[in-house]
């Protein structure tokens, strides 16, 4: 056994390295002579109020690529995350280094910009042809708001596999700029880019952190009277910021690795601030969505944000809109930022045949 600890909240996890454990009560489930804490049975206690305390062994699976079996396998620290200065200086580390691989896989010149009076970078393909040559896409970047972790990192690829020019937008991060100055900037961005392209050439699309940006943005911009884009990327994102989904309960951004926070009621406190959790902007599960532009959701049985991203994509079938629903086996939050999968493979070219399929359709 390479790794195992315990979390205790509303629900407690467990991992050893491979199979994923969820759980409470271990004395309950017996173990191997010699391994008493290894739970080697499934058990699950409800509590009056619902609440479920569970053990569940889950072998890994074979209905994933060996590098994929590898990825979920590797242990993760359970500790608390560091101050909020320290993980933005781990976060752009990875940030700086992955965009580098990204450069060397999927080739674009890329340019700093400042457009509408918001720092972003402008990636653009090799080559594009006439059909593309209009085209543009706006990505914010995941980060959970405070840090930024996607910049190039999701901008690159699709660029790249789109033929499409990309702008990435550097949108002001929490807690020093809560809500909604990322939605502020992204649409000062969007309302320049308007000057130029036709809002059927534009899409909108990011991940984590960005994938609940585009939704935000997209109704910021419906209130504000001003055409949509062509086409919505939600690549594991939420529409509700007032309670955590279900999945938010089971897992971490690595699956069932690593620290497991405590819910706490409203999520992302540091941006949300004092708006009100369900206000439609902020929670556009809340908002009337009829009109949104054809919409790609991407998520992962693993994921974190899965409740989030199924919830909405509901939601927008409810009101009438062309939205598709990709969901990948047991790999977790954002796995295409892990550019050797083959599903990371796979979720890309998913991600732009769709913008290429809808933008300009």
């Amino acid at each position: 056994m390479k790794t195992s600890r315990t979390l205790t909240r509303r629900e407690s996890l467990h991992m050893l390295a491979g199979t994923g454990i969820v759980g409470a009560a271990l004395a309950a489930a017996p173990g191997r002579a010699g391994d008493p804490k290894k739970p080697q049975t499934d058990v699950c206690f409800t509590d009056a109020d619902g609440t479920e305390r569970v053990t569940r062994v889950v072998p890994l699976p074979g209905t994933i690529s060996p590098e994929a079996r590898k990825f979920i396998s590797h242990p993760v620290p359970s500790t608390p995350p560091p101050p909020l200065a320290e993980q933005r200086k781990h976060t752009d580390q990875f940030r700086i280094g992955r965009a580098d691989e990204a450069r060397k896989l999927f080739p674009v010149h890329v340019q700093a910009k400042t457009i509408g009076g918001v720092r972003c970078d402008v990636i653009t393909p090799l080559s594009v042809s006439s059909a593309t040559r209009d085209r543009v896409l706006i990505n914010v970047h995941g980060g959970g708001f405070v840090t930024d972790s996607g910049s190039l990192v999701e901008g690159i690829p699709i660029a790249h596999l789109a033929r499409t020019t990309v702008v990435s937008v550097y949108y002001r991060l929490a807690p020093e700029h809560p809500f909604p100055a990322a939605v502020d900037d992204t649409v000062a961005v969007y309302r320049e880019l308007l000057r130029t392209h036709k809002p059927k050439k534009m899409g909108l699309f990011g991940t984590s952190a960005g994938a609940i940006l585009t939704p935000q943005v997209a109704v910021r911009l419906r209130q504000l009277g001003l055409p949509v884009p062509g086409a919505l990327g939600v690549f594991s994102g939420s529409g509700d910021l007032s309670q955590p989904g279900d999945t938010q309960e089971l897992y971490t951004i690595y699956g069932f690795r690593g620290y497991l926070k405590p819910s706490q009621g409203t999520l992302i406190k540091a941006y949300v601030g004092s708006t009100n959790p369900r206000d439609p902007v902020l929670s556009p599960l809340y908002a009337d969505l009829r009109g949104m532009p054809p919409t790609l959701f991407v998520s992962s049985t693993r994921d974190l944000l899965l409740s989030g991203t199924s919830t909405l994509h509901r939601a927008f079938l409810r009101a009438g809109v062309h939205a598709e629903l990709v969901v990948f086996e047991a790999l977790p939050h954002a796995f295409w930022y892990d550019y050797h999968l083959p599903e990371s493979t796979e979720a890309l070219h998913l991600m732009a045949g769709f913008f290429n399929r809808q933008v300009g359709a």
